[in-house]
């Protein structure tokens, strides 16, 4: 058994502040991520008003065997009603930017991509100063779905690679890494003004070397942010980790990354896909880029 280490250990929140986001959760029925995932954030990101919402949930049709969202229930029909009250939570909470992701719905026609478009409709109406960040599955490969989603224009498209290739059979074994590539590709091919975003977990078995080859990877389908995260294991049922990686070896992929010409690269053993989502509106305003945008350059590599 590998020892968890002391630069994992999570502060106590506030737990006066968390109850009040949770209040606002149970009063209008939304699900988070941050609970149903067991993310070790949770505390942070609610003391701070914040949250990664989970539509169309919370149960997922696919079973990945390091998730701690539930599999086991049918997934519900969708719920009309859900984009109103997500919308009313990000005016109560006064977000400045919110991250809206889902479960896999594979047993829809279009993945769920209707939904995420009538979430982002329904937010952008009611907060019009709110920045939008869609966590998407892969749609099982319909690019009509994501286009969906796309004329939406949420301004942070993010799906998550979530490890390297050698290891997707047993980390995601109903997923496909150069399906997951495409659709990173295809949304910078349909609506570059969009700024794209994915994540890896680490601690499951990778080299270095395999981990910076999936972000060149990245970078090659024109990928401009990356987190990169310690995997923890939810349950005993869930995969082992197999290794807690030290701070300084995030500090060297963050530094690889940006080399790479990541325009951002979050990387740090509690980082996860939407920790500290909120700044990307800093790097909006260093990167700007207008809807009639068809060439982005990046800071290191203008060529990609």
């Amino acid at each position: 058994m590998v020892v968890k280490p002391e630069w994992l250990r999570v502060k106590a929140p506030q737990w006066e502040r968390v109850g009040k986001v949770k209040d606002i959760l149970r009063d209008l029925k939304l699900n988070t991520v941050c609970e149903e995932a067991s993310c070790p954030n949770i505390g942070e990101c609610f003391n701070n008003g914040t949250a990664t919402f989970l539509i169309m949930g919370p149960a997922c049709t696919r079973a990945c065997p390091y998730c701690d969202i539930d599999f086991e229930k049918k997934p519900q029909p969708l719920d009309p009603t859900e984009p109103d009250r997500l919308a009313e939570a990000v005016h109560r909470m006064r977000l400045n930017h919110v991250v809206v992701t889902s479960v896999n719905r594979d047993d829809l026609s279009d993945g769920g991509a209707g939904q995420f478009d009538r979430c982002i409709r329904a937010i952008r109406a009611a907060s019009p100063g709110t920045t939008i960040e869609v966590l998407i599955p892969d749609l099982c490969g319909n690019w009509d779905a994501l286009e969906i989603i796309l004329q939406a224009n949420p301004e942070v498209l993010n799906h998550n690679t979530e490890t390297i290739p050698r290891l997707y059979r047993r980390v995601r074994p109903q997923g496909d890494y150069g399906r997951s590539l495409e659709l990173l590709q295809k949304t910078h091919e349909l609506a570059p003004w969009i700024y794209t975003k994915s994540g890896i977990m680490v601690g499951l078995g990778e080299s270095d070397e395999e981990v910076k080859q999936t972000m060149q990877d990245l970078r090659t389908v024109n990928c401009d942010i990356l987190t990169i995260g310690q995997y923890l294991q939810p349950t005993q049922k869930h995969l082992g980790v197999q290794d807690f990686i030290a701070p300084e070896q995030f500090d060297a992929w963050q530094t690889y990354g940006e080399s790479l010409g990541f325009l951002q690269v979050v990387a740090s053993p509690l980082t996860r896909s939407s920790y500290h989502a909120e700044q990307v509106r800093a790097l909006m305003e260093r990167f700007p880029r207008q809807k009639e945008a068809v060439n982005v350059a990046y800071p290191a590599d203008a060529s990609s």
